[in-house]
């Protein structure tokens, strides 16, 4: 599991964004909507052009989670795919397991929902699979164990589902704790504040 030494805190704060999914940066976020550090409130953003394109790909890492290494394979395989490197890579890292656990709601945040999923507390197609970075494809089916259905994080997690699910590529079936992974997203699907262009600029170097 990627080990992330700089406090989430302050990376959301850099960001403008809470990148990590769990609703207590939002609250951050709303006490204090500028950077950290002494000037964080009046320092101006002076990147430069590759500055830009690393903090995009810093962006990206953090949030799912992956370290140096991961991410670049994760790109490389990318490139491989037909269509737009940007967008494959956006798609393989959103068909991740731990992500979609967390975009169905049986976790608060891509955290801990990689660390559900390593604890072998969900099946895929019937099966234990504890590998937060498996690749989903179309049709596969994921439940929390049956054991595990009483966790708080997994309740609490879902008392926070209001309504029907608004990604059209993941079905859910909140009284029996189970999802579908119903397709590939398309890049206007994924509901991303990213630009992935840059990253592909980044390595493009």
């Amino acid at each position: 599991m990627a080990k992330l030494k700089t406090p989430k805190g302050k990376l959301v704060r850099k960001f403008g964004e809470n990148i990590f999914g769990n609703p207590k940066y939002d609250r951050l976020l709303n006490r204090k909507p500028y950077s950290p550090g002494q000037h964080g409130q009046t320092r101006r953003s002076n990147l430069s052009n590759y500055g830009l394109q690393l903090q995009e790909k810093q962006k990206i890492k953090f949030m799912y989670g992956l370290l140096e290494k991961q991410f670049r394979l994760n790109f490389e395989r990318a490139e491989k795919m037909k269509g737009e490197t940007g967008t494959n890579m956006l798609q393989l890292l959103e068909s991740r397991l731990d992500n979609v656990v967390y975009r169905l709601g049986f976790a608060p945040s891509r955290p801990a929902a990689r660390q559900l999923v390593s604890h072998k507390h969900f099946l895929v197609n019937k099966s234990v699979v504890n590998i937060p970075s498996y690749l989903l494809k179309p049709g596969d089916e994921i439940e929390v164990r049956q054991k595990s259905r009483k966790m708080d994080i997994v309740i609490e997690s879902m008392r926070r589902i209001k309504g029907d699910m608004d990604l059209s590529w993941l079905g859910l079936d909140k009284a029996k704790m189970k999802g579908t992974f119903q397709m590939v997203p398309d890049r206007d699907e994924m509901k991303l504040t990213v630009n992935e262009q840059l990253v592909v600029e980044l390595y493009s170097k």
